[in-house]
């Protein structure tokens, strides 16, 4: 060893920074060591997205991993859930997915995971891989060095996806698919033509540089295109994917934005008529109508924080079979826990032809109040600031799952720090549009002070 890098990019659930200076085939080579040292994996998955250094890296990593003595398996142009699916198909000890998600194109990273597709944070492995980097001692020599195999999986990802839903059921619905030069457009074609849907494919090229706009579906913005295509092309409804393709969102046949966190609640419904009386995981930023919708059907709701790494190994241990978050990660215990944007959107097709309604008319019983959306706001004291939102509202439920959660009859709110940088994350949501501004307006003022 004896790389310089850079301990900022590791991050608490990936390693991800700017290509080349943060992240070059050098580092790629002194974290496969590491990885394959500390997670003693001899059989390792590699996947890539379609970043224009995905490809040296992926090599540089394959290279580092097999002079630890690791076998590698070079699954190639894949998203993560594809990768995910790998790994826990094929028995790998460990895998990994070289991408930087949505991050913008000057970036790249790396997403670990163990056997089984259990994820590997900051706490369960990244650091450990960090530290041994930093200290410069060079790991263990193997015995022998590995070997490196190619292998194709998507045909094998497509089946495992619509295994989750009967295919017979699905209606021939025109949908716009936005994949924003992502993975989508690699994955999406497999999967879609086992179905009867007419699809409107939407940045289908694989671009890394992101020539038509960042793939961060969360954000509005990014949305304005599939809209724009539902609305023109008559279709019954569109979906979006993020860069590396474990995002999804979805929006109804009048091109209007609907939220993870309703996905949730009807995944989490039509999970229950399979597995009856489990529970379904959502976490604290979930609308309120989630756990009432969950419960209405017979689940047992189970709150968590917001984080792959902390809600898989809770529905691992408690043997959930669903759960998903308002980020747009949906996770299924048949799929070894992981989440899998594909898997997500393939049920919201079979519950809404189930349903023979316009997707609107399916949302609207649960999609009753009133959601800030996530808001962002550097904070130089955030202990501070948390300090005052528990002084000020004496009156309140108050819980500590993640961040602040302040809950009042018609109303709540939850501030988080964020993991990586000095940002507090603002949610509200009120059983009226009036109550939600208004206390996301308190809320800003205060944070903002």
């Amino acid at each position: 060893m004896g790389t310089a890098i850079d301990p900022t990019i590791f991050k608490s659930y990936d390693v991800r920074g700017i290509y080349p200076a943060q992240i070059n085939e050098a580092i790629a080579r002194e974290l496969s060591r590491a990885f394959v040292e500390i997670q003693g994996s001899k059989r390792v998955a590699i996947g890539r997205d379609m970043r224009p250094s995905g490809e040296s890296l992926g090599r540089a990593f394959a290279q580092g991993a097999t002079q630890a003595g690791a076998d590698v398996t070079d699954i190639g142009l894949v998203s993560t859930d594809a990768l995910y699916f790998a790994v826990g198909k094929f028995g790998f000890d460990g895998g990994v997915m070289i991408t930087a998600s949505h991050n913008p194109a000057d970036y790249n990273g790396f997403k670990f995971c163990r056997k089984e597709a259990q994820a590997i944070s900051l706490e369960t492995g990244l650091g450990a891989m960090r530290d041994l980097i930093a200290s410069g001692v060079a790991p263990a020599a193997p015995i022998a060095t590995g070997v490196v195999v190619q292998r194709a999986i998507l045909d094998d990802f497509a089946r495992h996806c619509l295994s989750f839903i009967d295919v017979k059921k699905i209606k021939p619905f025109k949908i716009a698919i936005d994949a924003g030069n992502g993975m989508a457009g690699e994955t999406v074609p497999y999967v879609f033509k086992y179905l009867p849907c007419e699809v409107l494919p939407l940045y289908f090229k694989l671009d890394g540089t992101f020539p038509n706009h960042t793939p961060n579906p969360i954000e509005p913005q990014n949305m304005i295109a599939l809209q724009s295509a539902v609305r023109e092309q008559g279709c019954d409804l569109g979906a979006a994917f993020d860069g590396d393709g474990d995002r999804m969102f979805i929006v109804d046949e009048k091109a209007q934005l609907v939220g993870a966190d309703m996905l949730t609640a009807l995944i989490g419904v039509n999970t229950l008529a399979k597995f009856p009386g489990s529970k379904i995981l959502y976490n604290l930023i979930c609308s309120r109508s989630v756990p009432e919708a969950i419960a209405q059907a017979g689940g047992i709701p189970i709150r968590s924080p917001v984080g792959h790494s902390l809600i898989k190994p809770i529905m691992r241990e408690q043997n959930i079979p669903f759960g998903g978050e308002h980020s747009g990660h949906f996770y299924f215990r048949e799929n070894w826990f992981a989440d899998s944007g594909m898997i997500a959107l393939v049920q919201c097709l079979e519950l809404f032809s189930e349903a023979g309604k316009p997707v609107s008319e399916v949302i609207a019983p649960i999609n009753t109040r009133f959601r800030s959306g996530e808001i962002n706001s550097h904070v130089v004291d955030i202990p501070a600031k948390l300090k005052e939102f528990r002084e000020g509202n004496s009156d309140a439920q108050i819980d500590y799952l993640d961040g602040v959660t302040v809950s009042y009859p018609t109303w709540w709110l939850n501030v988080r720090p964020s993991n990586t940088e000095p940002l507090l994350r603002l949610n509200v949501e009120g059983d009226t549009r009036a109550l939600m501004e208004q206390h996301r307006d308190e809320a800003l003022a205060l944070i903002r002070s």
